[in-house]
């Protein structure tokens, strides 16, 4: 960068000394011409006796005259440099209209980037300037309409729970028509399943804002990622057991070890496990499978349940989105679990990628085996 920067400034100085030169040229010949031609006329004009005060004036090369000729000397050469730096001087004028422009906050502006010189420079990098300004601003109405979208679907997302806590407790509380006590029960039950929905709800969006505005630090150490699967599938077996579901675990490797933030690829396969109990009891199978190579380790969870259809695909991983199936009290989620999978994987420099058809919906995560948290831009929603 160093060196374009010197060889455009070179070729800037280049062109303003070819200039000059041109312009002395210029001078010197229409100099030599008035010179060699009045003379000649001054001659002349003394040989037929047509002898005035201006004629002997050039004939004896009067101070007068002489000033007279450095004075149209220098206005032919200030008017023929003018001249051939005209192109840049309407260049710098552009350049300074624009900069005008963009101080008053009109971001449409663009120069048209001409030669290669220090001006062109100068008008690529305030093209530059201009759209890394549109970027940011797009990006900061972009957090504000997401801020909004958050707060709008939080309130949405806490009120339904809570409004049917409040509602059960309160039939709970009657004490002028008491309830028989299996209702009670009934409420209770119904009650404390809400709550835990609140609680879930409330987890999720801590999560996923720290997560999403890079309040998280990343502890990365040596993860057994069979190891880690294992465990998780063992612990979902209640949730496996109540939706008559069967699971099982595959891999070309009996042990793999990843460098990555244990607990947040923890939570990331707990939420598409969980994920693929939710929507999956109507495969009554959910597989874990991971193919291990010396650079990467790819982990896919699939379920044999309800086919998300292929225009969803590309929302899935959106905040807040679920698919229509998913909005009952039976399956209904946060609509946050993905997005926070989502994360967890940008975070590591991963990637994860969905497909569903009737052969299955299929997750897929893409980790390094070996991951460098400095090279990595995590954190970023």
């Amino acid at each position: 960068m160093k060196n374009k920067k010197s060889d455009m400034r070179y070729c800037f100085r280049t062109r303003v000394i070819a200039n000059i030169l041109y312009a002395t040229l210029t001078a010197c010949l229409v100099e030599v011409f008035l010179v060699t031609n009045l003379s000649r006329v001054a001659r002349y004009a003394q040989e037929f006796h047509w002898n005035n005060i201006m004629m002997d004036m050039i004939h004896d090369s009067d101070l007068v005259i002489v000033i007279g000729y450095v004075l149209i000397g220098i206005l032919v050469f200030s008017v023929t440099f003018f001249l051939l730096q005209e192109k840049s001087i309407s260049y710098i004028s552009r350049i300074s209209d624009a900069v005008r422009n963009i101080s008053k906050g009109d971001l449409n502006t663009i120069i048209e980037v001409e030669g290669d010189d220090e001006f062109s420079s100068m008008a690529a990098s305030l093209n530059r300037m201009v759209e890394e300004i549109r970027r940011l601003i797009d990006k900061e109405r972009e957090a504000e309409r997401t801020k909004n979208e958050l707060i709008t679907n939080v309130a949405h997302d806490l009120r339904t729970p809570l409004t049917s806590i409040i509602g059960y407790l309160e039939l709970l509380s009657n004490k002028s028509a008491p309830l028989p006590p299996e209702i009670q029960k009934k409420y209770l039950n119904i009650a404390y399943s809400k709550s835990k929905r609140l609680e879930k709800l409330i987890e999720d969006l801590f999560g996923f804002t720290k997560l999403n505005y890079g309040k998280i630090s990343m502890q990365v150490s040596e993860v057994d990622i069979i190891k880690l699967l294992g465990q998780l599938l063992e612990e979902a077996y209640p949730n496996f057991s109540s939706k008559n579901l069967s699971y099982e675990l595959k891999s070309n490797v009996t042990t793999k070890v990843i460098l990555a933030d244990g607990n947040l690829l923890a939570r990331l396969f707990d939420n598409l496990i969980n994920n693929a109990i939710k929507y999956g009891a109507e495969g009554k199978r959910v597989l874990v499978k991971v193919h291990a190579s010396a650079k990467n380790v790819q982990v896919s969870v699939t379920n044999y349940g309800y086919v998300i259809p292929e225009e969803e695909l590309s929302l899935i991983f959106d905040k807040f989105y679920r698919v229509e199936q998913s909005r009952s009290t039976n399956t209904g989620g946060t609509g946050l679990g993905l997005a926070i999978v989502k994360n967890i994987v940008k975070m590591h420099g991963g990637d994860i990628t969905v497909k569903s058809d009737l052969n299955g919906t299929v997750f897929t995560v893409m980790l390094k085996t070996d991951f460098d948290i400095e090279r990595e831009n995590f954190g970023q929603g």
